[in-house]
């Protein structure tokens, strides 16, 4: 369990890097941290979840059956690369989007950060920044 934590986590940390040295770039937004390594990692997340799941106690209908599920190793490692796969694929969207709308890359990259740590944080920086932009180019 430990060398896929530590696998899936270099993983992880290989697109994050790619982000940040590139967050324009195709290959690095699009390929690499978008869809490459986020579709690895939820290989493996599925396959752990598979394997380890239908053992384990608990479930999603309370947040003592969840507490519970979570005592699983397997499914607590799962559960974890259910955070490195979503939280870069959101990274990626970040660095597509800044692109695409022309924001800057530095902005892109003050999101990513947060966006490694704590998904969402960084989530909802990217798009409170975004909307204050596009409300400075609305006005006159």
């Amino acid at each position: 369990m430990e060398s896929l934590f530590s696998a899936a986590g270099a993983l992880a940390i290989a697109g994050w890097i790619a982000l940040l040295v590139a967050p324009r770039s195709r290959a690095a937004n699009w390929w690499l941290a978008g869809l490459a390594i986020p579709g690895l990692l939820s290989a493996l997340y599925a396959a752990l979840f598979a394997i380890h799941a239908p053992g384990a106690e608990g479930g999603f209908s309370s947040l003592a059956a969840v507490a519970a599920l979570f005592r699983s190793e397997g499914v607590l490692l799962a559960g974890w690369i259910h955070y490195l796969a979503f939280d870069l694929f959101i990274g990626a969207w970040i660095c597509r989007r800044a692109a695409a709308e022309g924001i800057s890359p530095w902005v892109a990259r003050l999101c990513l950060p947060p966006a490694f740590l704590a998904g969402p944080i960084g989530l909802l920086l990217f798009l409170a920044l975004r909307a204050l932009l596009s409300r400075k180019e609305i006005r006159p």
